[in-house]
């Protein structure tokens, strides 16, 4: 069974605390979805958190996953992938929805991976990581948003 592919990315803007995260999601039948959203005053770990939380919020239990993420946002899902003797505190709420969804405490466990991308070249974790910063100034204008990325948009990008 091939796994879905999935790129996220966090942007946050610590001088006026507000952050954004989008992803890129690839089926394993074909089909192309994304999201973006942000809030006011958190921080980049919470974006990463909430990015991962949306995007596997419709996918059936146990379907695996390949997730690339920049360094940054990969360093805090990685806590999740391999939890520490001593597990964050900070954005407790997230990790134990993102450790339901993942299967982690269910007999269906999600297997996935975790891999850092690199979002300077044309990628869907380029794509990802622009849409991140655009939700973030969105944020800090408008406060908590979700939105769908629009199809067309998804459709322009290269690495698909």
């Amino acid at each position: 069974m091939a796994a879905t592919r999935l790129w996220i990315a966090a942007a946050h803007d610590p001088a006026h605390r507000n952050g954004g995260w989008a992803f890129v999601r690839a089926g394993a039948g074909g089909e192309t979805l994304g999201r973006a959203g942000g809030d006011r005053r958190t921080t980049r770990a919470r974006m990463a958190l909430a990015g991962l939380l949306a995007a596997l919020e419709d996918l059936p239990p146990g379907e695996a996953l390949a997730v690339v993420a920049p360094r940054p946002d990969a360093l805090v899902l990685h806590t999740l992938l391999k939890p520490p003797a001593e597990p964050p505190a900070a954005d407790a709420d997230l990790r134990a929805a993102l450790a339901k969804a993942l299967g982690a405490t269910t007999p269906a466990t999600r297997t996935w991976t975790l891999a850092v991308g690199d979002p300077a070249g044309p990628t869907p974790a380029a794509f990802a990581a622009a849409w991140a910063d655009l939700a973030s100034d969105k944020a800090k204008a408008g406060g908590a948003f979700v939105h769908s990325i629009p199809r067309p948009n998804l459709a322009k990008v290269q690495g698909l």
